[in-house]
C-alpha cells in the first residue's frame, strides 16, 4: 500500500466519524417531517368542520391583516364593548342641524358635532356670525366659509382688532 493510498484512507474514517452523528440526526428529522406532513394533510381536511363549529364555541376568525400606517379603515358598527365619546342624537323625532343643508342630526345648541365645534371656534376668535344663535331652527342657518393659510391669519387679526370679517 503507497503512503498516498494509507493517507486517503485513514481521511476518509475521520470524516465518516464526523459525520455519522449529522447522518443520525438527518434520518430522524426525514422521519419527523413524514409526521408533520401527516399533521398537516388531517388539518387540511378538518379546516371546514372546524370553521362551521368555531361559532359554537365562541371562537372568533381569523384576524383581519395589519393595516399598513395612516387613516384606519371605516368600521362598520361600533364594537359591542367599545364606547363612543359624545352625546347620542336624540332617538326617534331627532332634530337635524340648524346649517342649511346639513341634514346631520343636531347634538349641541341645535347644531351637529361638526358645526358645533366650528361654533366654537368662531365663537373664540369673536368671528360668530349673527345668525349662529344657540338652539336654532333645523334647516335655518347660512354656512360659513372660513378662509384657511395666509387669508385665515389676516381675518384672525383683523378679529382680535376689533374688525369683524365673515
Amino acid at each position: 500500500m503507497s503512503v498516498d493510498k494509507a493517507f486517503r484512507e485513514m481521511i476518509r474514517h475521520e470524516i465518516e466519524l464526523q459525520l455519522k452523528p449529522l447522518r443520525a440526526e438527518l434520518s430522524r428529522l426525514e422521519a419527523g417531517t413524514s409526521d408533520l406532513d401527516a399533521l398537516r394533510d388531517v388539518a387540511a381536511r378538518l379546516a371546514p368542520v372546524a370553521a362551521a363549529m368555531a361559532p359554537l364555541f365562541g371562537a372568533q376568525g381569523p384576524k383581519p391583516a395589519k393595516r399598513a400606517p395612516g387613516r384606519p379603515a371605516k368600521v362598520a358598527a361600533a364594537p359591542a364593548g367599545g364606547k363612543r365619546r359624545g352625546r347620542k342624537p336624540a332617538a326617534g323625532g331627532a332634530r337635524s342641524c340648524a346649517i342649511i343643508g346639513c341634514g346631520s342630526p343636531s347634538r349641541t345648541k341645535g347644531y351637529c358635532a361638526a358645526h358645533y365645534q366650528k361654533l366654537r371656534m368662531l365663537t373664540k376668535t369673536n368671528r360668530r356670525p349673527s345668525a349662529w344663535v344657540d338652539y336654532a331652527p333645523p334647516d335655518s342657518v347660512e354656512d360659513v366659509k372660513l378662509p384657511r393659510g395666509r387669508a385665515a391669519a389676516k381675518a384672525l387679526a383683523a378679529a382680535s382688532q376689533g374688525g369683524s370679517s365673515t
